[in-house]
């Protein structure tokens, strides 16, 4: 187990982390699950940077971070939901969206398909995940807005993707 997957695995105990935080009673809870939440993000930036430079990039790693960072996302979303600061509309284009990923990522895997690794724009999207997430936490006006803005945006990077994965797949035939 090298480091870059160790800190992988990391970010699937910050989920039970952040969903305990931001349900719970203590002061400024909102402040420390967010903060679980940049943490979480953080170390999947460390991660990926370590796997490259470290030529430790692993099959399990390339399963594993982005189910953890889907499975984060889906947790963060869920208690957006729970609690009223998105609408089911919202939660449900990206649970849709998620969950399809996670779903067709491991379809596609265990039948040997190549994936496509993060593009500049998934980078970006993700960045704008975070900036609407931190509106919403914080109740800024029109955080919903710009989250549809980032939903969007992210189904056509999921559609981007796709492409890629099947030019990717069909050369390799």
């Amino acid at each position: 187990m090298n480091l870059p997957n160790t800190l992988t695995l990391l970010r699937f105990f910050f989920i039970p982390l952040y969903l305990f935080l931001y349900f719970s009673e203590i002061p400024g809870r909102i402040y420390w699950a967010f903060g679980v939440l940049l943490l979480a993000g953080l170390t999947d930036v460390i991660d990926g940077y370590l796997a490259r430079r470290n030529k430790q990039v692993t099959q399990l790693g390339i399963m594993l971070d982005p189910l953890a960072d889907k499975l984060m996302m889906l947790a963060v979303f869920l208690s957006l939901l729970i609690s009223q600061r998105i609408s089911l509309w919202a939660a449900l284009a990206i649970f849709a969206r998620d969950l399809g990923m996670i779903f067709g990522s491991a379809f596609f895997h265990f039948r040997g398909k190549k994936t496509v690794p993060a593009n500049l724009l998934g980078k970006l999207t993700t960045f704008l995940f975070y900036v609407a997430l931190f509106l919403l936490f914080f109740d800024y006006p029109n955080a919903e807005n710009f989250l549809w803005f980032v939903i969007a945006l992210s189904f056509v990077t999921f559609f981007i993707y796709l492409f890629q994965f099947k030019m990717l797949n069909q050369r390799t035939m």
